[in-house]
C-alpha cells in the first residue's frame, strides 16, 4: 500500500489519498505559444533549487513507481487478479480511507502554509509548532486505528455488500483487514514527518521512503509464491487460501509500512528537527489550522463517498462477470490500472507542484496574486507536455501494456486490466488540471472552494458509474466506471478554473494553456491512433503473450513517438523544447 499522498487522490479508487495520495501519495499541465517566446521571469525563490528538489523528487518518485509496479505484478503472480485479490484490495482500501478522512486532507492541504508560516514568524523555526502537530496526529491516530480494527466486520459490509453476502468471502476480508487497518497509523505518522521536511525544503526523503515499503511487500509475496506457488500453478482462491497465507500476507502489508514511516527519521536528525512530544495544544495556531480543516474533511469525505460507490460497484460487478467466465473485471482491475494511469502526473506534475507549493504559499501569504497565477500557469503549460501525450498512450496501447505486465495473471485477467487502462485513459488530463489549480486555493488557506468542487466530481463519478454499472455488461461495467472517472474532473476542471480566476481578480493565461493543450492534443490523436491500429494488428497476429504484448507494446510505442515529436516540429511546439532542455539540466546535475 502507498503511503498517502495527494497524488493519490484516488477516483473512487485504490489510492485514494486525496487530491493523495499527498501527498500516497501531486499533478498536470501545458504551455503554448507562437514563435519562440523569450524566457518567462524566474519565478520568486528561484528556479535553481527548485530544479534540484523537483529532480530529486521526480528520481525518488520513478523509483517508487517501478517498485510499485513490480509490487502489483509479485501480487497478482501470487493471488491473480479475481475475487481472492478483490477481497485484499478491499481491506487494503480502508485504512487509506479512513486515514484520508481523518487527517490526511488537512495535513496535506492545510498544515503544509501553516507550517511555511511558523518557520517564517517563530523565533524556533517552527519546530514547535511541528511537534505539537506530531503529537497531535499520533494521538487521533492511534485512537482511530483502534476503533477501526475493533470494527472491521462492519466497514468492510460497508464497503461491499456483495462480499459480506458470502459467508467465506467476508471472513477472508476481515481477516485481511485487521492486518491492514493499522497501517493507517503508519501512513499519517509518514506523511506528517515528510510535511515537516518539505517545509523546510527537504523533498527526497518522501518520495524515496515509499520504495522500502514496496521492497517489503514485494517480498512477502514473493514468499507466498515460494510457499504455496503461484496463482498459475495453484489456482488459489477465497476458498482455498490457508491461514497461515493469510498471515504472510497481512504482515508483510504492515510491515511494508511501518518500515517506510520509521525510516524518515534518520533525514529528520539530518535536518536538525528534535522530535519531542508536545500536548500544549491551545493558543498557538492550531485551532486555527483544525478549523481550515473542517472543510478539507469535508472535501476527502466526499470524495472517499465516491470511492465507496464505485467499490461497491465494481466488487459486485467483478464478481459477476467471473461466475460469466470473464476474470479480471472488478476493483483489483480498476485499482492496478488506476496505479498505471496515474503514473505521468505523479512522477511529472505531483513532483513540481509539491516542490512549488511552499513558494505559492509564500507568495499568497505576501500578497503576491500575480506570482500565484504565475506558478499554477507554469504548473499547467509545463506538465501538460507529459500528460497529454500519456493520456492518448493509454487509450492506445493500454491492453498490450497490461497483458505484458500482468502476463502472469492469466491473459483473460490481463486483457479486462487493459479495457480500463484504455477507459482510464483520456480522463489524466482533467485529473491533473485539477490537481494544479486547487493549489492555488490551498495556498490561500481556501479549503471550503475545493470541498465544493469535489461535490461536482464525486456526484458525476458516482452518478456516471451507477449507470455504467446498470447499463454495461458486467465484464464492461468496470472500464465505465473508470471513465466515469474523468468524466467528473472534466467537470470539475471548469468549475475549478472559474473559481480561481475569479478568486486572484484575472485571467489564469487561459488562452495560453488552451492553445497548448489544443496543439498537444492535435498532435496526441493521430499519432495514438496510428500506435493503436500498429499494436492491434500485432496482437492479432502474435497473440497477448508475454512476447506478443511486449512487441506489439514497443512497435506501438515506437510509432507514437516517432509521429509525436514529428507532428510536434511541424506545429513549432515551444513546450517540448522546455521541457526536454529541463529534464536534460536536472538529470545532469
Amino acid at each position: 500500500m502507498a503511503a498517502p499522498s495527494e497524488e493519490a487522490h484516488g477516483p473512487g479508487g485504490p489510492r485514494s489519498l486525496l487530491p493523495d495520495d499527498t501527498l500516497p501519495l501531486r499533478p498536470t499541465t501545458a504551455q503554448a505559444t507562437a514563435p519562440a517566446p523569450a524566457p518567462e521571469p524566474e519565478p520568486k525563490g528561484g528556479t535553481g533549487r527548485l530544479g534540484r528538489s523537483s529532480a530529486l523528487m521526480a528520481a525518488g518518485t520513478i523509483v517508487s513507481r517501478i517498485t510499485g509496479f513490480l509490487r502489483t505484478l509479485v501480487m497478482a503472480a501470487a493471488i491473480g487478479v479475481s475475487t481472492l485479490n478483490d477481497s485484499y484490495q478491499v481491506a487494503n482500501t480502508l485504512p487509506t480511507m479512513i486515514y484520508v478522512l481523518v487527517s490526511g486532507g488537512a495535513l496535506n492541504a492545510v498544515f503544509v502554509p501553516q507550517l511555511v508560516r511558523a518557520m517564517k514568524n517563530d523565533e524556533d523555526g517552527g519546530e514547535a509548532y511541528a511537534n505539537r502537530l506530531l503529537t497531535l496526529v499520533v494521538i487521533v491516530l492511534a485512537g482511530v486505528t483502534t476503533l477501526g480494527v475493533l470494527a472491521a466486520p462492519l466497514l468492510v459490509r460497508m464497503m461491499s455488500p456483495d462480499i459480506a453476502a458470502d459467508p467465506q468471502r467476508m471472513a477472508l476480508t476481515v481477516a485481511f483487514a485487521r492486518y491492514c487497518l493499522p497501517t493507517m497509523f503508519f501512513m499519517g505518522l509518514h506523511v506528517v514527518l515528510g510535511q515537516i521536511l518539505n517545509a523546510r525544503g527537504r523533498f527526497g526523503a518522501m518520495m524515496w521512503t515509499p520504495v522500502l515499503n514496496n521492497v517489503v511487500i514485494i517480498a512477502a509475496f514473493g514468499a507466498f509464491i515460494w510457499a504455496f506457488g503461484s496463482f498459475t500453478d495453484s489456482g488459489v482462491s477465497a476458498a482455498t487460501i490457508t491461514p497461515e497465507g493469510v498471515r504472510l500476507i497481512g504482515l508483510g502489508t504492515l510491515l511494508g509500512l511501518a518500515v517506510q514511516a520509521l525510516a524518515m527519521l534518520p533525514y529528520l536528525r539530518e535536518a536538525g528537527v528534535r522530535l519531542r512530544p508536545r500536548f500544549d495544544f491551545r493558543g498557538h495556531g492550531l485551532g486555527r489550522a483544525v478549523g481550515l480543516a473542517k472543510w478539507t474533511l469535508l472535501f476527502v469525505l466526499a470524495n472517499q463517498l465516491g470511492l465507496i460507490v464505485v467499490t461497491e460497484l465494481a466488487t459486485k460487478a467483478g464478481a459477476l462477470a467471473e461466475r460469466a467466465g470473464h476474470p479480471g473485471s472488478g476493483i483489483t482491475a480498476y485499482n492496478y490500472a488506476y496505479q498505471i494511469w496515474q503514473m505521468p502526473q505523479a512522477i511529472i506534475t505531483v513532483s513540481v507542484m509539491t516542490a512549488v507549493l511552499p513558494r505559492i504559499s509564500r507568495a499568497a501569504l505576501d500578497g503576491d496574486a500575480a506570482a500565484v497565477r504565475h506558478d499554477i500557469s507554469y504548473g499547467l503549460r509545463t506538465s501538460a507536455v507529459a500528460v497529454v501525450p500519456c493520456a492518448f498512450a493509454f487509450l492506445a496501447l493500454g491492453t498490450p501494456m497490461a497483458t505484458l505486465l500482468y502476463a502472469g495473471s492469466g491473459s483473460e485477467g490481463a486483457q479486462g486490466i487493459g479495457h480500463v487502462l484504455m477507459a482510464f485513459g483520456l480522463g489524466l488530463v482533467p485529473y491533473s488540471a485539477q490537481y494544479v489549480v486547487l493549489r492555488g486555493f490551498y495556498a490561500y488557506e481556501d479549503t471550503r472552494t475545493p470541498f465544493f468542487n469535489t461535490l461536482v466530481v464525486a456526484a458525476v463519478n458516482a452518478a456516471a458509474s451507477a449507470l455504467c454499472y446498470v447499463l454495461l455488461p458486467a465484464h464492461w461495467a468496470v472500464a465505465g466506471m473508470a471513465a466515469s472517472y474523468g468524466l467528473g474532473f472534466a467537470v470539475g476542471i471548469v468549475v475549478a478554473w472559474r473559481r480561481l480566476r475569479s478568486r486572484l481578480g484575472g485571467d489564469l493565461d487561459g488562452a495560453r494553456v488552451l492553445r497548448t493543450y489544443a496543439r498537444l492534443c492535435a498532435v496526441s490523436a493521430p499519432a495514438a491512433l496510428a500506435a493503436g491500429v500498429t499494436a492491434t494488428a500485432l496482437l492479432h497476429a502474435m497473440g497477448s503473450d508475454a512476447l506478443g504484448s511486449l512487441t506489439a507494446l514497443a512497435a506501438g510505442t515506437a510509432v507514437l513517438l516517432a509521429l509525436f515529436l514529428v507532428l510536434a516540429k511541424l506545429f513549432k511546439l515551444p513546450e517540448l523544447d522546455a521541457m526536454s532542455t529541463m529534464l536534460r539540466s536536472r538529470l545532469g546535475r
